[in-house]
């Protein structure tokens, strides 16, 4: 009897969902299903509810890309935000990792991803006409390019750099501290923060 077989249907199915999450193999998949057979019923409804609603109640910021609740998010809503600085980044699980560090008080722009024409990800694949919109007014007076430092990521601030070459905007990128390769996600906040503070033009 093979070792899928020896547990009921459902909780297989179960299984396979969870085991399709990222960073979850099928043994820790087994280990949270079952963990969630002693979770009592009401608990259990109110987390079916909250997967059930998730892309009704979480959706992304008209501005900026960030995950929101309504139409903007509170980083793009916040009077206290620094509107002369905006800080390109890929994606919006990067936005906490800044915030966290503390390191930063400016806005955010999400590009939805980097520059990888082998996967078939090109200009037109990233939020690069809101971010147009949003330099037009000339609010913005330095951009910040905080794509990773990978391969595909210094060939996206580089492809920046070119495009919104202007009068009147400073373009810096992260600086030492981070390490070549590096995602942006898993950054401390103490080597961001110094990344952050010794950024470099890049214009």
């Amino acid at each position: 009897m093979s070792e899928r077989s020896s547990y009921p249907a459902s909780l297989n199915r179960l299984i396979d969902s969870l085991a399709r999450l990222p960073g979850i193999g099928r043994k820790t998949a087994e280990r949270l299903s079952v963990s969630l057979l002693d979770w009592p019923d009401e608990q259990l409804l109110d987390f079916g509810q909250q997967l059930q609603n998730l892309h009704q109640n979480v959706r992304y910021c008209t501005c900026c890309g960030n995950f929101a609740e309504a139409e903007l998010c509170p980083l793009c809503l916040s009077p206290n935000r620094q509107r002369h600085l905006l800080c390109v980044v890929e994606q919006p699980t990067q936005i906490p990792v800044f915030e966290n560090a503390c390191c930063y008080q400016g806005l955010y722009h999400v590009l939805g991803g980097k520059l990888s024409p082998l996967n078939g990800r090109g200009p037109e694949s990233l939020r690069l006409a809101e971010l147009h919109k949003r330099l037009e007014s000339g609010e913005v007076k330095e951009m910040i390019l905080a794509t990773s430092s990978d391969v595909e990521g210094e060939a996206t601030a580089h492809f920046l750099a070119a495009e919104f070459a202007r009068e009147g905007l400073t373009i810096t990128r992260l600086a030492a501290g981070i390490p070549a390769g590096a995602d942006l996600t898993y950054a401390d906040g103490a080597t961001l923060a110094l990344a952050m503070s010794g950024r470099r033009d890049f214009s």
